[in-house]
């Protein structure tokens, strides 16, 4: 099992349980990036104290906030990741979603022979260079579990085989279905700070192939908040990604001008996340668990600018353009849904994707060869 963010092991959390309690798997944790770093709150602490045992850390994440700093963290990446799994020897590794990071371990599980499945495949995300990283992964993977069916056809598109390629439907949503979550009293106790009033929740991220400036749309966002003056704030950090260190501390300058409104939360875990988001009146931002998690705690999402733009999503999603007047506009707009479940019905499936993802970790066969699967003439 590979992670390297916060985000990423959260959608895991309910595989990884469910590996240890099979019969024929042995699950082994490589832990990188963003869970190592102080700045992102050593996420990896969450982990060994949710009771798993982490296998490899590989520190690869440099300080800082360019491309060439991401480019560099890669290079350390691939040098780490390779005596890592020479030393797990692992049968299969699982690797989920879009990140540099990711793409670095598949690229050396390929080299090294070790069958990769892929999670979250097929997926467009217009907006960051995830997107062809995403489609990369998919070319060096084995077996795939997407989201869709229409995810499935893109990926099959890509020339992967149909008998490889499975719809389980979003893992996130099993967090939904088996995790307690906390009450409103207990999640404002956790966090220290008043929820007696309606909030937000905010994630932001970077959008790593916009030609306009993430710092801008970023400030024209907190001066959107300004105008929901009734609305207390929980504010997550972004992603390690190019740019993310200056959101940062735009983030804590805004909230250091009120901090009775506004929590700033590095990293909220994902019980106080899904928590949070149930009582939220909007989730804001361009994360895409506002896509996928969020609609089904019947909550409205507000996603900013093109980051996600191409993911399937529920009728709950309102998209908007990056200028305090569009984003204000949406969350005047989603402040006004009614709660119905035809707006809320949630595309990605019923939170039942970890027993499907173990029986084909249980069932794959690990030593056939890929052929590239050619789409028949006229499709």
């Amino acid at each position: 099992m590979f992670t390297g963010t916060r985000a990423e092991y959260g959608l895991l959390y309910w595989l990884m349980k469910d590996i240890q309690a099979s019969d024929l798997l042995e699950l082994q944790i490589l832990v990188t990036a963003a869970h190592l770093s102080p700045e992102f709150d050593l996420t990896y602490k969450t982990i060994e104290s949710d009771g798993f045992n982490v296998t490899e850390k590989i520190e690869t994440l440099l300080s800082s906030d360019t491309t060439v700093g991401v480019v560099k963290s890669m290079g350390l990446a691939a040098i780490g990741y390779a005596d890592a799994l020479q030393r797990m020897d692992p049968d299969v590794i699982v690797i989920l979603g879009d990140r540099y990071e990711a793409l670095v371990v598949a690229q050396a599980a390929l080299i090294m022979q070790i069958p990769i499945l892929h999670i979250h495949g097929g997926e467009v995300t217009e907006g960051a260079y995830d997107d062809a990283i995403r489609h990369s992964i998919s070319k060096m993977s084995l077996t795939h579990c997407v989201t869709t069916s229409e995810h499935r056809n893109r990926v099959i598109q890509l020339g992967e085989h149909p008998d490889r390629v499975f719809n389980v439907g979003a893992i996130g949503l099993d967090h939904l279905r088996r995790t307690s979550l906390l009450t409103l009293s207990e999640l404002s106790e956790s966090l220290s700070f008043d929820l007696a009033s309606p909030f937000f929740v905010i994630t932001y991220h970077p959008e790593t192939l916009s030609q306009g400036s993430s710092e801008k749309s970023f400030q024209n966002l907190l001066s959107a908040l300004n105008h929901f003056a009734k609305f207390n704030l929980i504010i997550t950090y972004p992603n390690a990604d190019d740019g993310g260190r200056s959101l940062i501390k735009m983030l804590h300058v805004f909230a250091d001008g009120q901090p009775e409104r506004v929590k700033v939360v590095p990293s909220l875990g994902q019980q106080r996340y899904l928590s949070a988001i149930k009582y939220a009146s909007v989730v804001i931002g361009n994360s895409s668990s506002g896509i996928i998690e969020v609609p089904s705690c019947h909550t409205p999402t507000v996603n900013i600018g093109d980051r996600q733009k191409g993911r399937t999503c529920a009728k709950s999603v309102i998209h908007c353009g990056t200028s305090e007047r569009d984003i204000t506009s949406a969350i005047e707009k989603a402040l006004t849904f009614a709660d119905s479940s035809e707006v809320y019905e949630n595309p990605y499936g019923e939170g039942r994707a970890s027993e499907q993802i173990i029986h084909q970790l249980e069932t794959m066969d690990l030593l056939q060869r890929k052929t590239f699967y050619d789409l028949p003439v006229g499709e």
